[in-house]
């Protein structure tokens, strides 16, 4: 994927004037000045989906008459920095605002606020059909309506903006500066990846609030939530300095409620809007399950050292998410841009504070100030690899089909920092929060480490390792390091050993002496991070890590009604055109697709339904099995299903192949090349229309994603659901365009 060290300034010269090429026709393409058909036409694409190798257009590609090399991109410049020399950046903490019916403004509906307002000139230009439209993106009317609205009223708001860069002077790490590396909240922190890189331009980054670090919201079971998300990013879509869609759909990945909330790949809004995002916060099987609300292990905190007990079944606890971006065709770009944040939940289980010793509490490391919810010793990673050009620009080619891939790894949007620690155990909630680069982690000395958590859930049994399984993208891997092992003063480093050649998959796992020896053509491979030990603890570490943790739920008793089969894979084809506006019209876009059901490899349309679910009963729970292929040997596809938490029964025809890392609940799914899963789901507590994809996002993007449906069987439902259709002057709706044969 990148080009040899040892490459003449001729040649980076060279391959640097391809690249600048190249991304005036990633500009044109993403703003809609030019489509793919077109550059068929002018010889400059390939049917198979990738620019073609032409002199002057591709990196990859020496001369006209020289033979191709199979790296890439010159390097990006550092400016002089090194590894190493700069502070990693806790969290940035959203406020949680009480009674958001009076915080809010205007306050939260059930349905979406259809309050009329005039639009931007550019966004009229951009969209025609008038100059008034809703100041809410939400779909309106009941099928879009807040599910069980009066029954989990939001308790807590919080809002934040999609928008451009620009200084942090409101920064909340959550905890004092002595647990975030010395840095001091008070100094305005400019968005660049390390204090000697240049500034990023106002759009070149679109993070949430417009600021780095990244964002961490946080929550507690039984206190629903309403997110309001602001899109303050430029009226004109062509300001998005080279790649980024203005439209976003916000995923709240994983979480269980209504598909109104979901993020839904069609429900995206403009600049100018907000969207009402409703979390309930409520265990799966709220309303079969413990509906008493007497299972003691079935809590929250009360804010008093107590529990408040809830319904649901307490095994489908969860407590690491995140939220990204899920507009159609846009979703890896606009994640890159920066729209991911991670979402902490915590529960009587899982609480968040380490000295509450009540016989149900797992007493994780964390801290002791607060009730729930401390982050002194519970830390959040977003890992996370990005490319700039010779102005230190971020930039991102969206003619890589395979899987785009930066050479150098960002933690917490910092490149390459240190973190200083205590001399005792510490949590890291690690999510991979890049477009096609897998993960796999050890330390640099080889000590062991627990693995506690594999995506939202906590594993049944901890898990001793040397190194990790491949984090697949959007995975998130919990894991407890004890650096009691270490003195003060000592550093130990966090080390990626996959190595890469392009965005298909891993090319090979290195040992950690290969990694470290800085050979690898791949510079995504080796230290990412440094953990300095530089002081005792502050106090005596009572926090533990139970060797068992969260069970699987017993499904001996839930029946199985249906076996279903997808396929994922390369060459799909297309059916229908979706009713989308000319700038977001995916229908010949399909490099990849997914077969349901035996049948043909589709690329991705969300107005085609491809499964249609039915809604298990309060007090009458049913489950799938669900087959997934990789239809392919030369891929690994990362598959993400919506909304419900899932156990991997076997893999590759048997439990196993299964490590014990993924035998707990999971919602991110590696296929690996040319593997086989059998998966259980349940389907309950809440309808509507949700997603199943590849998530390395430049896959799901072009086209590999379909849609699946929950029918509630009653109204306010009806089978199939309407598509919305969106515009600034409001959503509308048609039926789908397709429901497949045996959906």
């Amino acid at each position: 994927m990148y080009l040899p060290k040892k490459s003449s300034k001729g040649r980076l010269r060279e391959a640097q004037n391809a690249r600048n090429n190249r991304l005036e026709i990633v500009k044109a393409h993403s703003i809609g000045q030019v489509t793919r058909r077109e550059l068929l036409k002018w010889g400059l694409f390939t049917a198979a989906g990738a620019l073609a190798w032409k002199h002057g257009l591709n990196p990859f590609v020496r001369s006209a008459y020289a033979d191709n090399i199979p790296t890439g991109f010159p390097p990006s410049p550092l400016f002089g920095v090194q590894p190493f020399t700069q502070a990693m950046p806790r969290f940035d903490v959203l406020a949680r605002n009480p009674n958001p019916f009076a915080f809010l403004s205007p306050a939260p509906l059930a349905e979406a606020n259809q309050t009329q307002q005039t639009l931007n000139a550019a966004l009229v230009a951009a969209y025609p059909g008038g100059n008034q439209g809703p100041i809410e993106g939400r779909p309106p009317g009941p099928v879009w309506a807040h599910q069980r609205w009066n029954e989990f009223l939001p308790q807590i708001a919080i809002e934040a903006t999609q928008e451009g860069a620009k200084n942090n002077t409101v920064y909340n790490p959550g905890v004092a500066s002595i647990h975030n590396s010395g840095i001091n909240p008070a100094t305005p922190i400019p968005v660049r990846f390390h204090p000697g890189l240049p500034t990023q331009n106002l759009n070149t980054v679109w993070t949430f609030n417009g600021t780095v670090p990244p964002k961490l919201a946080i929550a507690r079971y039984g206190e629903p939530i309403l997110f309001r998300h602001h899109n303050k990013l430029p009226f004109n879509p062509a300001q998005n300095n080279g790649f980024g869609r203005h439209t976003i759909s916000t995923h709240e990945h994983n979480g269980h409620h209504g598909a109104e909330n979901d993020g839904f790949t069609g429900a995206f809004f403009f600049p100018g809007q907000f969207y009402d995002y409703h979390w309930p916060i409520v265990l799966a099987g709220h309303f079969s399950t413990n509906t008493g609300a007497t299972d003691p292990k079935a809590g929250t905190p009360n804010g008093s050292g107590g529990i408040t007990r809830i319904p649901g079944d307490w095994r489908e606890t969860m407590s690491t998410h995140w939220f990204h971006d899920h507009m159609f065709e846009h979703t890896a770009e606009n994640v890159y841009k920066g729209n991911a944040a991670m979402f902490n939940i915590y529960s009587a289980i899982d609480r968040g504070n380490e000295e509450i010793n009540d016989g149900v509490n797992l007493r994780l490391p964390s801290g002791r100030l607060k009730d729930f919810g401390n982050l002194e010793y519970d830390v959040n990673l977003m890992l996370a690899d990005k490319a700039w050009d010779n102005d230190g620009q971020l930039v991102f080619d969206i003619f890589d089909r395979d899987g785009f891939l930066g050479d150098r790894v960002t933690v917490n949007l910092a490149y390459k920092p240190f973190f200083r620690v205590e001399r005792r155990k510490y949590r890291f909630r690690i999510l991979n929060g890049s477009v096609a680069r897998f993960y796999k982690l050890a330390l640099s000395d080889g000590k062991s480490f627990f693995q506690i958590g594999n995506d939202g859930n906590l594993l049944p049994q901890r898990v001793t390792l040397t190194q990790t399984d491949h984090l697949g993208i959007a995975e998130r891997y919990d894991i407890v390091i004890d650096f009691t092992k270490w003195s003060i003063g000592q550093s130990v480093f966090l080390v990626n050993l996959a190595e890469h050649n392009d965005g298909r998959e891993v090319h090979e796992d290195l040992s950690i002496a290969e990694a470290l020896s800085g050979n690898s053509s791949d510079p995504g491979v080796g230290r990412i991070l440094e953990f300095k030990i530089d002081r005792a603890p502050s106090y005596t570490d009572n926090s533990q890590v139970p060797l068992t943790l969260i069970p699987n739920p017993d499904l001996a008793n839930v029946p199985i009604v249906r076996t279903r089969t997808f396929e994922f894979g390369r060459g799909a084809g297309q059916t229908i055109n979706d009713p989308v506006n000319a700038l977001v019209n995916s229908a010949s876009e399909g490099e990849w697709g997914i077969k349901s059901g035996g049948g043909d490899m589709l690329a991705a349309a969300y107005s085609r339904i491809s499964a249609q679910v039915n809604f298990g009963k309060a007090g009458a729970p049913k489950r799938e099995i669900w087959i997934l292929k990789n239809g392919g040997g030369g891929w690994d596809h990362p598959v993400h299903i919506h909304f419900e938490e899932g156990q991997i029964l076997e893999r590759d025809g048997s439990l196993n192949n299964v490590p014990q890392a993924e035998r707990g609940r999971k919602d991110v799914y590696r296929l690996r090349p040319g593997g086989e899963l059998k998966i259980t789901l349940q389907f309950r507590d809440w309808g509507g229309t949700f997603m199943q994809h590849c998530h390395n996002t430049v896959h799901e993007d072009h086209a590999m994603l379909l849609r699946w449906d929950i029918d509630q069987s009653g109204a306010p439902f009806l089978r199939p659901l309407q598509t919305p259709i969106a515009k600034p002057q409001g959503v509308t709706f048609r039926d789908p365009e397709e429901v497949l044969p045996g959906a």
